[in-house]
C-alpha cells in the first residue's frame, strides 16, 4: 500500500462548500440570541407586562412601577450572561485541542472543527476519536466505551473502523477521516437522543427551581382571577381597586428575580473560575461542587509533578541490560510520562536490535511487551502483576524502594512468542533481569491543598494503578489523613470488598480503569458527592460517572472532553479556588431564595384567606415593589456576591422553605391580625394598607437581618442602606406610596403589632424547627424500617 498523502487545498476547499466539515451541530454555549431571548422571553416577563396592562386600563399608572424592576433585572442577566460567554468561549478555544492533519503531503495541526471528509489525520494513545474514521497505517486499541458502556479494550487494525466518541488505551495510527460533523456516529447519537426527549439532567437546585416556578406559573392564573371575581363582584369593589388588589397579590407571589438571581450567580461564577483558568463545561458541575464531600485524586500529576525521572536499574540477574534497555526504548514513542521518562534514560542514540512485534501497554494486563527475532521477547511491567506468584523472587529488592513512594516496574525475559491478544503471562516462562525504579516529585503546593480540604470536611481518596505502599508513602508525604490506610485493589475478589475497602481505605493501590469507576460508584452509594481528578486514559470512565469530573488540560484529550471543567493549566492547587466558588454560589443563591420566598408564601396565604373571608387584599402594587427592592431586590444581589465557603448539605428547596417559612408565616399572622382589628375598630383601607406595609417592611428587615449574620462591615453597610432607603422611601414616597397619616387607633394597632414582630418571629421560627427536626426523624425512621 502506497503512503497517504492526504487531501490537496483545492479537495479541502471543495469539501467545505459542500458543507462537510467537521464543525460541531451546537456551539458550547448559548448564542447571543439565546441568550436575550431566554431572558426577555420569559413566563413571568409576559405575566408582568398582561398586569401591567390591565393596570394601564384602569388608569393605575403609578403602580406599574414593577415594570423598572423587571427591565433592570433583565438587562443585568443579559449583560452578565453575555460577559461570561465572551470568556468562557475564548477559553474554550484556547483549550482546544489539535489534531495532526495530512494536507498537500506535509503534516500540520488543524483544530478539530476545522478539519472536513477524507482528511488523513494522526491519533495516539489517550486522543479521543473526534469522527468516523478508518485506520490506513499501525495498530492500536480503543476503548468504546464512552458509547457503547462496554470498557474493554478493542483492537484495531488497519482497515479497522474508528467510532467518534471512542478514544485510544495504546498505540498510534494514521486514519481517514470517513463521517464528519453531524454525520458521526456520536453525533447522530446525539441527535437521537434529543429526539426521542432526552436532555442533560439540571443539577438539584435548577430542577427545585423549575418545579417551584411551574408551580407558581400554574396557580397565577386562577388565584388572580377567582381574587377578581370575589372582590369586584362579591365584594362590590369598583373596577381599579379591584385590578391593583388583584395584581398584587400576584406580584406578591412571583420570585421575579430569583431565576434571574440564579442564572447570573452561576454565570459569574463561571466568569471567576475562567479567569482562575479553569474552564466549565457543564454549568450545573458548579452547583454539584458545593456539595463535594469526597475528592479522588491519582497520585502521578496531582499529589506529584507529571514529570517522571527513571534512576539506575536494580540487576537481578546477569544480562546485556544496557543493549535490551535500549533496544527497547530506543525505537519507542511514548505516548505516557513513565514512557517518556524510561527513553530519556535509555532510548538516546542510534543502533539496538530491530523490533519484530510488540504489544503496547495496556492498563488492563499492566504490562509491555516487544519481540527482537532471535534476541529474544521482553516485558515491562509491573511486578506484582507480571511476576504474580513468583514476586517474592525480588522482594527484598523491590520493597525499600516502594517505601520510599517509587514507581517501579519489572524487566522480564519472557520464553515464547507474543501472546495475540494479549493475556496474563505465566510466571514461569518468565526470566527476571531488573527493577526499573522511577520518582515523582511531590508538588510543592499539594500539602497546603490537602490541609485546606482536610479543614473543608473533604476526605481524600488516593486512586492510582501503582504499588499501594508506595502511594501510601507519596500520599503520607503529602499530608493526607489516613495514609496508612492502603488496599491493593488486585486482592480484592468482588464489588462488595471493593465498595468495604471505599468506606475503610484512603489509598487504593494497582487499580484498574473499570475498577475506579466502581470505586466512585461506591462511594456514591454511600451518600457521598464525588469529585474525580485525572489526566490519563485510565481516568476516562471515572471522569465520566463522578458527580463532578475534573481534567488536567495537560493529560489524555479524552479525559478532558469527558470531565466538566478543565483545569487549564494542570494545577491541582486551583482545586481549593474551585471548589471554594462552587460553595459561594450555591450558598449565597440557598440565602438569597429564602429572601424571594418569605414574600411569596406570606402573599399566597394572604390570597388563600382573602378568598375565602369577606376581607380585600390590602397592598398596592407599588408598596410591595418598595418591600421587594429594599427587602429581597438589592440584598439578594449584594448578598450572592460574597464569600461563603461552608460545605452545602441538605435539599436545596428543603432548606430554603426552612429558612423561609419563619418570615411568611409572621408577615402572614401580622397583616391578618391587622386586618381583624381593621375590620374590629372600622379602619378605612388605606389605614389598613399602610399598617399592613409598614409592618411587612420591618418584617423583611428583620429577617434581613438574620440573614446577614454574622455580620462583616459589607453586611452592616448593606443592611443599614436598606433601612434607610426602606424607611425613607415610605417618608419621602408616601403619596405614590398611598401611605396615609395614622390617627390615634391606627397608630397604636400599628405600635401594638409592631412590638410583637420579633416576639412572633422568635416563636414560629421555634415551632418551624421542631416541626422540621420533627419531619425529618420520622423520614429518617422510615427509611431505616
Amino acid at each position: 500500500m502506497s503512503k497517504p498523502t492526504g487531501l490537496s487545498s483545492a479537495e479541502v476547499a471543495a469539501r467545505q462548500q459542500q458543507g462537510k466539515t467537521n464543525r460541531p451541530p451546537k456551539s458550547p454555549t448559548k448564542t447571543v440570541g439565546q441568550i436575550v431571548r431566554d431572558n426577555v422571553c420569559s413566563y413571568f416577563n409576559l405575566v408582568f407586562v398582561v398586569l401591567a396592562c390591565m393596570l394601564a386600563s384602569v388608569g393605575s399608572w403609578l403602580n406599574m412601577g414593577f415594570l423598572g424592576v423587571v427591565f433592570w433585572n433583565t438587562l443585568i442577566g443579559v449583560v452578565q450572561q453575555l460577559r461570561a460567554k465572551k470568556t468562557i468561549d475564548q477559553l474554550t478555544l484556547v483549550s482546544a485541542r489539535k489534531v495532526r492533519c495530512l494536507r498537500d503531503g506535509t503534516w500540520t495541526s488543524c483544530l478539530s472543527e476545522d478539519l472536513v471528509q477524507d482528511d488523513v489525520v494522526a491519533f495516539g494513545a489517550g486522543d479521543q476519536i473526534i469522527a468516523d474514521a478508518v485506520v490506513l497505517e499501525g495498530s492500536v486499541q480503543v476503548n468504546e466505551s464512552l458509547i457503547t458502556g462496554e470498557a474493554r479494550a478493542v483492537p484495531k487494525a488497519p482497515g479497522g473502523e474508528l467510532r467518534s466518541g471512542s478514544f485510544l488505551m495504546a498505540g498510534h495510527c494514521t486514519a481517514r477521516l470517513t463521517r464528519v460533523g453531524e454525520e458521526s456516529y456520536a453525533n447522530r447519537l446525539t441527535a437521537a437522543a434529543q429526539a426521542d426527549g432526552h436532555k442533560v439532567a439540571k443539577g438539584e437546585m435548577m430542577r427545585s427551581l423549575d418545579r417551584l416556578i411551574q408551580a407558581i406559573g400554574l396557580g397565577l392564573i386562577p388565584v388572580g382571577a377567582a381574587l377578581f371575581w370575589k372582590q369586584h363582584w362579591v365584594m362590590a369593589m369598583d373596577l381599579r381597586s379591584s385590578v391593583e388588589s388583584m395584581v398584587a397579590a400576584l406580584i406578591g407571589m412571583i420570585p421575579e428575580g430569583l431565576y434571574l438571581l440564579t442564572s447570573v450567580a452561576l454565570a459569574i461564577g463561571m466568569l471567576r473560575l475562567a479567569r482562575r483558568r479553569v474552564l466549565t463545561q457543564d454549568m450545573k458541575c458548579i452547583e454539584t461542587l458545593a456539595r463535594v464531600d469526597v475528592l479522588c485524586v491519582d497520585k502521578t500529576g496531582t499529589i506529584t509533578e507529571s514529570v517522571m525521572e527513571a534512576d539506575a536499574p536494580i540487576p537481578l540477574a546477569d544480562g546485556p541490560l544496557e543493549d535490551i534497555l535500549h533496544s527497547y526504548y530506543g525505537a519507542e514513542e511514548p505516548d505516557n510520562d513513565t514512557g517518556r521518562a524510561l527513553k530519556a534514560r535509555f532510548g538516546q542514540g542510534s543502533g539496538g536490535w530491530p523490533v519484530t512485534g510488540q504489544i503496547p501497554f495496556n492498563t488492563a494486563y499492566k504490562y509491555s511487551a516487544k519481540s527482537f527475532g532471535t534476541h529474544g521477547v521482553y516485558v515491562v511491567g509491573a511486578p506484582n502483576v507480571v511476576a504474580g506468584t513468583r514476586s517474592g523472587e525480588f522482594r527484598s529488592q523491590l520493597t525499600p524502594l516502594l517505601a520510599q513512594g517509587r514507581r517501579v516496574l519489572l524487566l522480564a525475559r519472557y520464553d515464547g512468542s507474543l501472546p495475540d491478544p494479549p493475556e496474563t503471562l505465566d510466571p514461569e516462562r518468565l526470566t527476571f533481569l531488573a527493577l526499573l525504579p522511577l520518582q515523582n516529585r511531590i508538588r510543592s503546593s499539594a500539602p497546603k491543598t490537602f490541609a485546606y480540604f482536610a479543614e473543608q470536611g473533604v476526605a481524600i481518596k488516593v486512586i492510582s494503578g501503582d504499588d499501594p505502599q508506595a502511594v501510601s508513602h507519596v500520599a503520607a508525604q503529602a499530608g493526607i489523613a489516613g495514609a496508612q490506610r492502603w488496599v491493593d485493589a488486585a486482592t480484592l475478589p468482588d464489588d462488595q470488598a471493593l465498595a468495604q475497602a471505599a468506606a475503610d481505605c484512603t489509598v487504593f493501590g494497582r487499580v484498574t480503569p473499570e475498577q475506579k469507576r466502581k470505586l466512585v460508584h461506591a462511594l456514591q452509594k454511600q451518600g457521598h458527592t464525588v469529585a474525580m481528578t485525572g489526566d490519563g486514559v485510565n481516568d476516562v470512565l471515572a471522569l465520566k460517572d463522578a458527580d463532578c469530573g475534573i481534567a488536567m488540560a495537560s493529560g489524555a484529550q479524552a479525559a478532558s472532553q469527558v470531565a466538566q471543567l478543565v483545569l487549564l493549566d494542570s494545577d491541582f492547587a486551583a482545586l481549593p479556588n474551585v471548589v471554594a466558588e462552587g460553595r459561594r454560589v450555591i450558598n449565597n443563591i440557598q440565602r438569597s431564595a429564602s429572601l424571594f420566598l418569605v414574600k411569596n408564601i406570606f402573599s399566597l396565604l394572604l390570597s388563600l384567606v382573602t378568598l375565602c373571608l369577606p376581607l380585600a387584599y390590602p397592598f398596592q402594587p407599588l408598596q410591595l415593589s418598595l418591600i421587594s427592592a429594599v427587602t429581597i431586590g438589592l440584598p439578594s444581589f449584594v448578598l450572592a456576591l460574597e464569600p461563603n465557603y461552608e460545605l452545602v448539605r441538605g435539599k436545596f428547596m428543603h432548606n430554603v422553605l426552612h429558612a423561609a417559612l419563619p418570615g411568611g408565616l409572621t408577615d402572614f399572622l401580622l397583616v391578618f391580625c391587622a386586618q381583624g382589628f381593621a375590620y374590629a375598630f372600622d379602619l378605612s383601607a388605606d389605614a389598613l394598607g399602610t399598617i399592613s406595609t409598614l409592618l411587612v417592611l420591618e418584617t423583611g428587615l428583620i429577617v434581613l437581618f438574620g440573614v446577614c449574620h454574622p455580620f462583616t462591615p459589607v453586611r452592616w453597610a448593606l443592611w443599614g442602606s436598606c433601612t434607610i432607603l426602606g424607611l425613607g422611601g415610605a417618608v419621602l414616597f408616601a403619596p405614590w406610596l398611598e401611605l396615609i397619616p395614622l390617627d390615634l387607633g391606627a397608630t397604636l394597632v400599628l405600635a401594638v403589632l409592631a412590638a410583637l414582630v420579633l416576639p412572633v418571629l422568635h416563636t414560629v421560627t421555634g415551632v418551624v424547627d421542631r416541626l422540621w427536626e420533627a419531619g425529618r426523624r420520622l423520614l429518617r425512621e422510615k427509611k431505616s424500617v
